[in-house]
């Protein structure tokens, strides 16, 4: 747990306050593959009386100079890691294989594997297919609730992977994350690229892949969704993540930094934080 119960005059304790708190990073860009979401991490039952600085990563550059997401982190606790960048067009020179990271990179053509994602925080990218073929195309990115998706033959772009719905009551009370007929998404892997049939965007903010240079689109800020990809000309980035903190009951803390947004919803009080800033309990 971060902090300790400060005493008050004469010894007596404070009462304690915890807070549960979600941490989304930034999604990885797309370029020959989809970005995979940036790392997604909740803690509970974190007991705080200090002030806390809390970082927002921002989203991964999409396109030839695509790179990872930024990490996202609260106080001292563990980072959300960044999401990974999309694999290169290795037919065009790359070395085709997705970046590691919160979640991984999908393959860019010519057999690219998927990047890895990091235990607890997301799953890995899809494998890219050869060129020419039936499979010229690439994989989808991963996701924080699932795997980007492989190639598929016609040809299709593998699909980002899905992202994470368990905090969907956080994003209901906030208005955050991606809406889905009522279920909120976070960190959503990006599409990937096909000659046929562009590969959708993953739940959570992934940008949707694309069958031509320069039309695939971004990740959503502040939802940790990864960029899509395209032919090579690459303009999916990937989209920042965002801070949550929760607590029971009304509450409001000592200050804050950054503008963080206050909510009081369905017997708990809310933090979100869309850009780095600090809380003081």
């Amino acid at each position: 747990m971060l902090g300790n119960i400060t005493a008050g005059l004469y010894g007596i304790p404070i009462p304690a306050v915890t807070f549960d708190i979600l941490v989304v990073a930034g999604g990885g860009g797309g370029y020959g593959g989809g970005g995979g979401a940036g790392g997604l991490i909740a803690f509970t039952g974190q007991t705080l009386s200090s002030t806390y600085t809390v970082t927002v990563g921002a989203g991964g550059d999409g396109g030839a100079s695509n790179t990872n997401g930024n990490n996202s982190q609260f106080g001292s606790l563990t980072a959300a890691v960044g999401g990974g960048k999309g694999g290169d067009d290795a037919y065009a020179g790359g070395s085709g294989a997705g970046s590691s990271g919160g979640s991984g990179g999908g393959g860019g053509r010519q057999n690219g594997a998927g990047g890895a994602g990091t235990p607890g925080q997301g799953f890995a990218g899809g494998t890219a297919g050869s060129f020419p073929g039936a499979t010229n195309g690439s994989g989808g990115g991963g996701g924080a609730g699932g795997v980007g998706q492989d190639i598929q033959s016609g040809p299709t772009g593998g699909a980002g992977g899905v992202g994470s719905s368990a905090y969907s009551s956080w994003g209901s009370a906030t208005t955050t994350g991606q809406n889905v007929s009522g279920t909120y998404y976070y960190a959503g892997g990006g599409g990937g690229y096909s000659s046929g049939t562009a590969g959708a965007g993953g739940y959570g903010g992934g940008g949707q892949g694309s069958t031509n240079a320069g039309g695939a689109t971004s990740g959503t800020i502040n939802t940790g969704g990864a960029g899509g990809a395209d032919a090579g000309g690459g303009t999916g980035a990937g989209g920042s993540g965002i801070v949550i903190v929760r607590t029971a009951g009304t509450y409001t803390a000592a200050a804050t930094t950054g503008s963080p947004t206050r909510v009081v919803s369905g017997g708990n009080t809310y933090y979100t934080f869309t850009s780095s800033g600090s809380i003081t309990i």
